[in-house]
């Protein structure tokens, strides 16, 4: 089983992500290590990426995602996942991958990342992201859980392993 916890620039994703990984013994993968040192150079200069700057991005995610489920191992990944389109991209082929994407009100997103020194990722990106995200629809995106963060990053990691598994037992590996 592969976790992607996704969500907008300062959502949680990878406090809440690496709580996950951490509550099931999966490792955790931030995909802000992904990126390109193009992209990360552009967003450090306060221009959003296009979908032409996140494909070679989010194809070493699922290069990444293919080598775990591969090899049968469960893991934890952030990603924003934006759009559907990415999010296609993401589970495609993948039954074993579920999203949780982390819902968080602009106020708090805003206080968030200006609240991180030394990141590269600006404040005034934020309002672009909330523009790019796409709402999933559970009738189109069955694998794409929305969790709305309300009290803290404890609290949300609790939830999403509540929400994919309510009979209390996640998978710690896949079948190879």
């Amino acid at each position: 089983m592969i976790l992607i916890v996704g969500g907008v620039a300062g959502s949680g994703k990878t406090t809440v992500g690496t709580l996950v990984a951490g509550q099931l013994g999966w490792p955790f993968a931030d995909a802000d290590s992904f990126h390109p040192a193009a992209n990360i150079e552009k967003m450090r200069a306060g221009i959003p990426l296009t979908d032409e700057d996140r494909m070679p991005w989010l194809r070493a995610l699922t290069g990444w995602m293919d080598e775990k489920i591969a090899a049968g191992e469960s893991a934890v990944l952030t990603c924003s996942a934006l759009k559907r389109s990415y999010r296609q991209l993401l589970l495609d082929g993948r039954p074993e991958c579920v999203i949780a994407l982390l819902e968080v009100d602009r106020d708090d997103l805003m206080k968030r990342v200006s609240g991180r020194p030394g990141h590269f990722f600006p404040e005034k990106l934020v309002q672009s992201q909330l523009d790019t995200l796409e709402e999933p629809s559970p009738a189109d995106e069955p694998n794409v859980h929305v969790i709305h963060e309300d009290g803290g990053a404890s609290r949300t990691a609790a939830e999403i392993i509540t929400t994919l598994w309510p009979d209390g037992v996640p998978p710690h590996t896949l079948a190879p």
